[in-house]
């Protein structure tokens, strides 16, 4: 019997789809300094600090390239809202969760939430 090869360690390589174990719970370092807090960047964004993105896109808008200067305060209210969630220790466990969490769906199935997501919206 041929016996499989590969250069990646089981847990990167193995499971059913060859993507790795899904029930691996730990991070690479790439995942948690920059994949966790992209996602905890996008929810911040769509659920936490609404308002303040919607106010700061907004005066973007009207002000054209004039909005580096008349734009600060928004800025600054759309940071300090992000950087309480971006802090927050229950927010991070909460977003690393939801990573892992997709990341064991992906190793199980093969299918990225972005390609999942695009198949459910061409079947409607």
């Amino acid at each position: 019997m041929k016996e499989d090869f590969s250069v990646l360690s089981h847990k990167l390589g193995g499971g059913p789809k060859g993507l790795g174990d899904p029930n691996d719970r730990s991070l690479r370092k790439v995942e948690k300094d920059v994949l966790v807090p992209k996602l905890m960047r996008e929810r911040t964004k769509s659920e936490k600090c609404v308002n303040e993105v919607k106010d700061f896109h907004d005066c973007c808008l009207k002000s054209g390239l004039l909005h580096v200067v008349k734009c600060r305060g928004e800025n600054d209210r759309m940071k300090a809202c992000m950087e309480k969630w971006y802090y927050n220790q229950d927010f991070i466990k909460e977003c690393t969760e939801q990573y892992l969490d997709e990341r064991s769906e992906f190793r199980r199935t093969g299918i990225s939430k972005k390609r999942k997501n695009t198949r459910m919206e061409g079947s409607m």
